[in-house]
């Protein structure tokens, strides 16, 4: 049975995550992870890279986003497909249009507004 780690968070995440992407796919790589799940904070900055150091790895990047609502709550979310990775960017865009460098504002009604197809886990 294998293991996939998707809940992790590259230095994309400021004061959150501290390795770089190339480093955490080298961890999983040295690990015999087949996949590894970037989920950043409010964003999607770290996939691009993570898609292209994946090959050089033989680890397979699942693409996610953790997404910090208002009222405190946390989701993980996964797109299902290039629809729902549309709708991701779209929720997410719309959040930081909403604050300054760095912010995020987005609550359930803006996340129900852009779920179709996305995957979500709820954070405790």
């Amino acid at each position: 049975m294998s293991y996939a780690e998707l809940h992790v968070t590259s230095n994309y995440s400021f004061l959150r995550g501290a390795s770089h992407v190339e480093e955490l796919l080298a961890q999983a790589a040295a690990l015999g992870l087949p996949a590894l799940g970037i989920v950043d904070r409010n964003s999607l900055v770290g996939i691009a890279r993570a898609h292209q150091r994946a090959a050089e790895t033989g680890v397979r990047v699942v693409v996610g986003c953790r997404l910090d609502l208002q009222d405190g709550t946390a989701l993980l979310l996964y797109p299902t497909g290039r629809p729902a990775y549309s709708r991701l960017c779209q929720l997410l865009s719309l959040g930081k249009s909403r604050t300054g460098k760095g912010g995020c504002r987005v609550d359930w009604q803006d996340f129900f507004a852009h779920a179709e197809g996305l995957l979500a886990v709820l954070l405790p």
